[in-house]
């Protein structure tokens, strides 16, 4: 039985322009769009019609799960909190991050993302999600054990994400000690002699097993077709080793000269669509608005705010002359679904899904009316 639904009276955000017309979705894929209002079908009164967001990094999954330090919640209780905030802020599609390597200090047991991993693909099987999630393994490659936490996703097609991380002291994101020092010791508690040997621990493990634990994964996602990222690279170097290691996505560049040589590499540069919102990096690194501005951003995140993908996207239309909406929304959904290989979505064109949002935006901060994911109403 075929099943058609027909908006009209829609400002629909296409790639490279905006068209004031109809669109009409057949079985769950987007079966004719046209100018004008002529149609019969739900009148969207003006609203913006865009492609439902793709969501490359997020670590929201993780509030839901662990809400206080030592405390795990019931893990298809948090996937559907965590689902439900994502599909109301437009989200059809999402990358959820799951950790990989962990010390006596912090991070997850071995199993314990395995395990976060199969509740996922449950309650997928189950009808329990309103948006299509996949993973997107957040590989901590100065840590002894991310190896043998790797090794437990071996063959998972949901995996089609990899990002190679090192938050050792004096790398990438952490280059100063001020960030650190606030992130590990305050936070922490750590007495001076503590934080000190804390350091020297981190550092050496950084030296022993950063470049070799880089080399393994990037060779088993070269093996398997799965996207790699490099994450907070800050200098050439960085970004030489992120190239010889065959990253496709940059995440979060720390500095300009990064994020440039990312980008005429033909990285997609990634930031968070918090650092948009919030006008500055949560860290101190550079501001996402300033990439925005020289025409090196290409994928927006929310990060840790599922809403701020739907936000930032306008707050850059409004604010950045060189970025009109199309083109800001492209950052949240035709850009990221290319950049893993999702050529199924992302954009509003003829057969393609119809994963679709609704937008009501007179000023300020954008509402998601409704959301709709293959031409089914999921929010």
């Amino acid at each position: 039985m075929t099943v058609e639904t027909v908006f009209t009276n829609a400002r629909i955000v296409l790639e490279d322009s905006i068209v004031t017309g109809s669109i009409q979705i057949r079985d769950g894929k987007i079966a004719d769009i046209s100018s004008g209002t002529a149609q019969a079908g739900e009148d969207f009164e003006g609203d913006y019609l865009i492609p439902g967001l793709v969501e490359l990094h997020t670590d929201h999954l993780e509030q839901h799960y662990s809400p206080r330090p030592g405390v795990r919640w019931n893990a298809t209780a948090a996937i559907q909190a965590h689902d439900a905030q994502i599909a109301s802020s437009g989200i059809t599609t999402v990358f959820d991050c799951l950790r990989m390597g962990s010390d006596e200090d912090g991070g997850f047991e071995q199993g314990e993302m395995r395990a976060m991993a199969d509740a996922i693909q449950a309650a997928e099987r189950q009808g329990r999600l309103r948006s299509e999630h996949l993973i997107h393994l957040r590989c901590e490659v100065s840590a002894d054990n991310v190896l043998d936490h790797f090794a437990d996703f071996a063959n998972d097609p949901y995996v089609r994400l990899v990002s190679l991380m090192d938050h050792a002291p004096g790398q990438r994101q952490f280059q100063t000690m001020d960030q650190y020092i606030f992130y590990y010791q305050k936070k922490r508690g750590l007495s001076d002699e503590a934080f000190k040997i804390f350091i020297e621990k981190r550092v050496e493990e950084s030296e022993r097993n950063s470049t070799p634990h880089r080399i393994a994964i990037a060779k088993v996602c070269a093996d398997n077709g799965i996207t790699v990222a490099s994450h907070d690279d800050a200098t050439l170097a960085h970004v030489d080793e992120a190239i010889g290691n065959g990253v496709k996505l940059a995440e979060f560049p720390t500095s300009l000269d990064a994020a440039k040589a990312s980008h005429q590499a033909g990285m997609s540069v990634l930031m968070g669509a918090p650092n948009i919102v919030r006008g500055k990096s949560h860290s101190g690194n550079i501001a996402a608005r300033d990439l925005a501005e020289k025409d090196v951003l290409d994928v927006l995140s929310s990060d840790y705010v599922p809403l701020s993908l739907l936000y930032a996207p306008f707050i850059l239309a409004d604010e950045v002359d060189s970025i009109s909406l199309p083109k800001a929304i492209a950052m949240v959904s035709a850009t990221p679904a290319r950049t893993v290989g999702l050529d199924d979505r992302g954009r509003i064109a003829t057969g393609l899904r119809a994963d679709l949002v609704r937008v009501h935006r007179p000023e300020g901060v954008p509402v998601a009316r409704a959301v709709w994911r293959e031409g089914r109403r999921v929010a």
